[in-house]
């Protein structure tokens, strides 16, 4: 199984970035899919999870209403897309696959991470 994201890169604050997460080797559609983040010396934090079919989503309170999760299952992509960015967004961002959807369940497999840079 190999989680790979792509689309990082540096912004100002204020602008947008959309990253990408590509699934192989797993059923798809029978994962809902996160995204997590790590600034440097920090714990790892949830950012959002999309479920199965993509209809529903949730999101960590620091990114609700500016980032948004979406997924195409025939191309077995996840995306994460980050508007208004703030400085505070600067982290590694990282997907992640579980058979669960909602909180307290744990990910089965784990991609790379993209970096995120944000400057003000």
């Amino acid at each position: 199984v190999q989680l790979q994201a792509s689309g990082g890169g540096s912004a100002q604050a204020g602008g947008s970035l959309r990253l990408s997460c590509v699934a192989s080797g797993l059923t798809f559609r029978m994962y809902a899919f996160s995204w997590f983040r790590q600034a440097p010396g920090k714990e790892r934090e949830f950012v959002g999870q999309v479920s199965w079919s993509g209809q529903n989503a949730y999101y960590a309170d620091s990114v609700k209403g500016r980032f948004t999760i979406s997924r195409d299952n025939a191309k077995s992509m996840v995306y994460l897309q980050m508007d208004n960015l703030k400085p505070e967004d600067t982290a590694v961002y990282i997907c992640a696959a579980s058979p669960e959807y909602g909180l307290g369940y744990k990910y089965e497999h784990w991609g790379q991470g993209t970096q995120v840079t944000v400057s003000s």
